[in-house]
Parts: C-alpha cells; sequence; structure tokens
C-alpha cells in the first residue's frame, strides 16, 4: 500500500523463540486484570513501550491505570486533522486529572493541504488511502521509536479483533502488541467509567459508540453493532490499525 508520507519496508519476521516467549506471557496473562497487564508491560519494555489511543472509553481507562501503574509511559493520539472538537478537549481534560499529556502525531500535510493535492477530501472517495497517509502511516513512523505498543481493543468490537491475545506479535508493525482489555466487555469498561469518575468524550452520550475522524463517524441506534458508525453505508469497520491485512 502506498503512503504519501514515503515507502516502508516490510518489518523483519521475529524469532521462534521471541513468538513463544509471547505466547507464553500472553496466557500467563489471560486471567490477569489490566492493572496487572500493564504493569507487566511497563517492567519489560520500559522506554520502550508505547501506548496509541483514540480517547475511546477503554484508552481512557488505560490511562487511568497508567496514571498509577507506570505514569511515564509515552502515550501518543494520531490527530489526523479530522478528529472532533470534543475528542481534542477530552485530551485536555485527561491532562488536568492526571498530569499526562497525550503527544498529538500528525500526518506530514495538513488537511488543506493533503485536499488540495487530491482535489478535494479524499475520505469522500477513498477513505481506506485517507487512512493509510494519515493514520497508518503515521503509526509507522511513530513505532520505529518503541519495542512494544498497547491499544484499547476487546475481542467482542469486531471480527477482526475477536482473536486478538493479551500480547503478541504485531506482524502489521513489526513490534509487540499489548491488549489489556481484549477479554473484558463494554459494560465492565463503562462500570469502570463510572465507578472511578474517570473522564470520557460527551459524545458517547449521545450515541456515538465508536468515534473516530468526524467525516466517517455517525451515532448509532438500539440495535446496531458498536462499531456501525464506523464508515456507514460501506463494508469498512476498520481504519487498518487493528486488521490483519
Amino acid at each position: 500500500m502506498a503512503h504519501s508520507e514515503g515507502t516502508h519496508s516490510a518489518p523483519a519476521e521475529p524469532s521462534q523463540e521471541l513468538l513463544a516467549d509471547l505466547a507464553r506471557a500472553s496466557e500467563t496473562l489471560e486471567s490477569a486484570e489490566p492493572p496487572e497487564i500493564i504493569r507487566w508491560a511497563a517492567e519489560r519494555y520500559g522506554d520502550r513501550l508505547t501506548m496509541a489511543t483514540a480517547f475511546g472509553p477503554e484508552g481512557c481507562a488505560i490511562i487511568h491505570w497508567l496514571a498509577t501503574v507506570a505514569p511515564r509511559t509515552h502515550i501518543f493520539n494520531l490527530e489526523t486533522g479530522y478528529q472532533f472538537q470534543e475528542t481534542l478537549e477530552l485530551r485536555d481534560r485527561i491532562a488536568r486529572r492526571y498530569g499526562i499529556e497525550v503527544v498529538l502525531e500528525r500526518p506530514a500535510t495538513t488537511v488543506e493541504e493533503y485536499e488540495r493535492l487530491h482535489g478535494g477530501p479524499l475520505y469522500r472517495t477513498d477513505s481506506n488511502r485517507c487512512c493509510a497517509d494519515r493514520k497508518i502511516a503515521v503509526i509507522e513512523r511513530v513505532l520505529e521509536r518503541f519495542d512494544a505498543w498497547m491499544s484499547g481493543i476487546r475481542r467482542d468490537q469486531s471480527a477482526d479483533r475477536a482473536i486478538s491475545p493479551i500480547v503478541g506479535w504485531d506482524r502489521k508493525f513489526g513490534v509487540v502488541k499489548i491488549s489489556p482489555l481484549a477479554n473484558w466487555t463494554k459494560a465492565r469498561v463503562w462500570d469502570l467509567i463510572v465507578k472511578e469518575n474517570i473522564p470520557y468524550n460527551p459524545l458517547h452520550d449521545q450515541g456515538y459508540i465508536s468515534i473516530g475522524c468526524w467525516p466517517c463517524t455517525r451515532a448509532v441506534t438500539a440495535g446496531e453493532d458498536e462499531r456501525a458508525g464506523r464508515w456507514s453505508g460501506t463494508a469498512k469497520t476498520e481504519c487498518g490499525l487493528h486488521s490483519k491485512d
């Protein structure tokens, strides 16, 4: 896949010894609570560990735990230029609550420059290319500096995420991927948010269950899948960060 930020070589394949080690760790941590998984990741990878967040409820929960377990962990957000204002304001609220400033990682071009290069908003005609340029290329650049990254995905969110291990090798990006909330449910996440008064995106109260870029996100109605509001009207359900292609 071509990216406007340059050509990226394929990640190196891990050794069989590393894959076996990660599989053992994942099996051991399968029954662990998220703070224990986060502590394991921070102790094993130190400053070579990062976390990516779109400020969804799961990401906010992980930041809540990180503030106690490993507050110096590098955390970043892919600021495509198309995020909701409510999302960016949540970043400020998190900084005030936890003293953690999530780094905004941006593409090489501004939205204005990007749309001028493509004769208008590319998300309308080729959302896959838009995601590749403004998200995938950026995270590839960021993860070159790290050995492992954490995400807030849950197995019950989508088919692509259903077999996600707690700890595994991310072949797309050539790093270890850790998913502390893989075996949690949406209900458990929200129970935690309410109990601990964790800051969250107010758009969730307006029916936006999964929140990405504003042009490609809508509120969902009762009975719809929680990711039905992403790229609505198309077969697309993932931007590519967590899919296996």
